[in-house]
């Protein structure tokens, strides 16, 4: 399975000079976890909810409203976004994809194409359909497992 039938294309997109309330509002409103950070074009980072939350101010904070959205509207991205992000290509595997996320510990990737455009973003929720896919869940019937010893026949 490749990561072009998977991947989500209907991306959101911000730039770094975008604010991280503006940033959290896109989230929020459209129900994603993560924004590719565009600029002139090219890729150049990716900004995720874990990242805006890291970045705003704690609940016990002593400021006021208008303090606290000042603040917030004064952050940019280009503050707060892991520049260069990883990135797979359309016709890579799911599974080259889900390696990619276990070894460094992230929940998403960029999807660019030969030409370094952004074409798509694959998450582990996506990974997580086509492993359930793959094994025809979905499509009932039986399914057996079987447990068999690892060592060499006769």
């Amino acid at each position: 399975m490749l990561v072009k039938w998977w991947m989500t294309t209907d991306l959101i997109t911000i730039t770094e000079d975008t604010s991280l309330m503006k940033a959290s509002r896109l989230m929020k409103a459209h129900n994603i976890r993560r924004l590719p950070v565009m600029q002139d074009g090219r890729l150049v980072g990716i900004v995720t909810d874990r990242d805006l939350k890291e970045a705003s101010p704690s609940k016990a904070t002593s400021l006021d409203v208008h303090e606290l959205y000042y603040l917030l509207s004064e952050v940019k991205i280009k503050d707060i976004m892991t520049p260069n992000p990883v990135v797979v290509h359309p016709e890579d595997t799911i599974e080259k994809a889900a390696i990619i996320m276990l070894k460094k510990k992230i929940s998403g990737l960029p999807v660019i194409d030969e030409d370094d455009n952004l074409v798509g973003i694959i998450t582990e929720t996506d990974i997580f359909k086509a492993l359930v896919s793959m094994s025809g869940v979905y499509l009932g019937g039986v399914q057996f497992a079987f447990d068999l010893p690892d060592k060499a026949g006769p």
